[in-house]
């Protein structure tokens, strides 16, 4: 929400400045960007090994930041020898617009994950069929799935049992056949 709530407003500072430039500090802008190139850079070296939804777009935010300083920076250099103050608020406007873009993208599969949806590429016709390929399984009711942080499911299930009086050992023994 941070993000889209502040390219958009970036966005719309944009455009207007965009029809009227103003000025803008260069040299500021260069030390700045490489202060962000750094700061951003060692987080995304810090993240990038991450295969969590969460460790992934905080990930992607880093990228993003460091690309954006980067422009920042050319940007900065081309201006402190070509008078161009409407190049700062292009790259505003395209930066925006470009986190946008991954925010709709990342946010379809934070939704799903919040609303304890069934994740992607996991089927669960093919879990209850996997399950009663064992013979002391008679029949599957109540197959519940949904995942944590987009790599760590559960799976809640609710099996008749062949044999009623089964015990716990045996019982344990199925459960790690179905795995």
């Amino acid at each position: 929400m941070i993000l889209l709530i502040g390219s958009v407003f970036i966005i719309l500072k944009a455009i207007p400045r965009i029809i009227n430039p103003e000025d803008s500090d260069a040299k500021g802008m260069m030390w700045f960007a490489i202060l962000g190139i750094i700061v951003n850079g060692a987080a995304v070296l810090k993240l990038q090994k991450g295969t969590s939804i969460n460790e992934r777009v905080v990930s992607l935010h880093m990228l993003e930041d460091v690309l954006g300083w980067l422009a920042v920076l050319i940007a900065s250099f081309i201006m402190q020898f070509w008078d161009l103050p409407i190049l700062d608020h292009i790259l505003s406007l395209l930066i925006a617009l470009y986190i946008l873009y991954n925010v709709f993208k990342n946010g379809k599969e934070s939704i799903r994950i919040i609303l304890q949806g069934i994740p992607m590429g996991v089927y669960v016709d093919e879990i209850k069929t996997k399950i009663l390929e064992n013979i002391n399984i008679k029949s599957v009711h109540d197959c519940r799935l949904w995942t944590m942080d987009g790599e760590y499911n559960i799976l809640t299930v609710h099996l008749l049992m062949v044999n009623k009086s089964i015990s716990w050992q045996k019982a344990a023994q199925v459960k790690k056949e179905i795995r």
